[in-house]
């Protein structure tokens, strides 16, 4: 599977939060090769399943991203926009938005606000209308707009928008291309509403009910100018196998098996801990009576910015990892 022709594919989608089904959509038709079955669940989660007799694992990889949604269009035709996950001010000036029905447009300040004092409230979209009647044709309130930003090699890495999380969408796809047999009864989750907290993994975990579940994610590489170290992982240092972060402290046999089989298949990787933020992990391992759970990362530079940045090799080490684990499950 071409890494950056499939994410490519994924990221002309549109998926924000809370309307996923056209990204959900996308996701189906490149699984379905590989999937006994597939299904959509009432929070409009993607669950491929490859069945088996043994212990049930859950992989879940979010495939929403953050967005804006419009709340106000003014008299000169701009749009006032509300966030949809985790919008900063600073990394939004001058970026090129699109919404659903095909519109684009581009974030714009206030003219009497120095950008070094701006917030999100001082910030409006602008869709080449001349006026509201013109605008309240091409949207509505209530429509929701995604960052118009391209995605591109640069050696062996990637830049795009919404690697969050649409790059760990890839490394399912990847790994079920990649499984051999495997005697466990394999859950690949595609949820829903993680970017407004961890919401469909959570609802996906309670009926799917696993053994063992693990959240592929990014996770902030460790290498952006950032002395404070608030991570461990860097990019291109191969697979990050979560040890905690702001949702979740890992179960120590997943943490464990994982570590084994890294070692054994020769895929690299390094430990990952984040002082804040969380992944889909902290929804299942508090499901029902408890699951063991884990995480496997991708490092990522730039989180939620419109130009995120990965390593085409860690990539395809956590893809490994994910199919060596689908395969062993928590055998030591």
């Amino acid at each position: 599977m071409d890494i950056l022709k499939t994410l490519q594919a994924l990221d002309a989608c549109h998926g924000p939060a809370g309307d996923e089904s056209g990204i959900a959509d996308a996701i189906e038709a490149l699984a379905a090769p590989y999937a006994d079955k597939i299904k959509r669940d009432t929070m409009g989660n993607l669950i491929v399943r490859k069945k088996g007799k043994g212990p049930k694992i859950m992989f879940a990889a979010h495939m929403d991203s953050i967005g804006f949604v419009v709340t106000h269009i003014d008299e000169h035709g701009f749009l006032r926009f509300g966030k949809v996950g985790g919008l900063h001010a600073f990394d939004l000036l001058s970026t090129p938005v699109r919404f659903k029905n095909g519109v684009r447009g581009v974030v714009c300040l206030d003219n009497e606000v120095e950008p070094k004092d701006m917030t999100l409230e001082d910030l409006y979209l602008d869709i080449g209308a001349k006026d509201a009647e013109e605008a309240k044709r091409m949207v509505r309130v209530g429509d929701t707009a995604v960052y118009d930003t391209a995605t591109f090699a640069a050696g062996d890495r990637i830049i795009s928008p919404y690697m969050d999380n649409r790059i760990s969408c890839v490394v399912l796809l990847m790994a079920l291309e990649q499984l051999k047999d495997s005697d466990n009864d394999l859950y690949f989750v595609f949820t829903v509403q993680e970017e407004l907290g961890l919401r469909g993994a959570r609802t996906a975990a309670f009926g799917i009910d696993p053994d063992f579940g693990v959240a592929v994610d990014v996770t902030p590489a460790d290498d952006e100018m950032n002395p404070k170290h608030s991570g461990s992982s860097v990019t291109g240092g191969g697979a990050a196998i979560k040890v905690m972060d702001g949702s979740v402290i890992c179960h120590p046999q997943v943490v464990s098996a994982m570590e084994k089989l890294a070692e054994e298949k020769g895929i690299n990787f390094q430990m990952d801990v984040i002082r804040a933020g969380g992944t889909d992990a902290g929804a299942i391992h508090q499901t029902r009576s408890g699951v063991p759970s884990g995480g496997i990362s991708i490092p990522c530079r730039y989180v939620h910015s419109p130009a995120e940045m990965v390593d085409c090799r860690d990539v395809e080490a956590c893809a490994a990892l994910v199919a060596a684990f689908a395969e062993a499950g928590h055998k030591d």
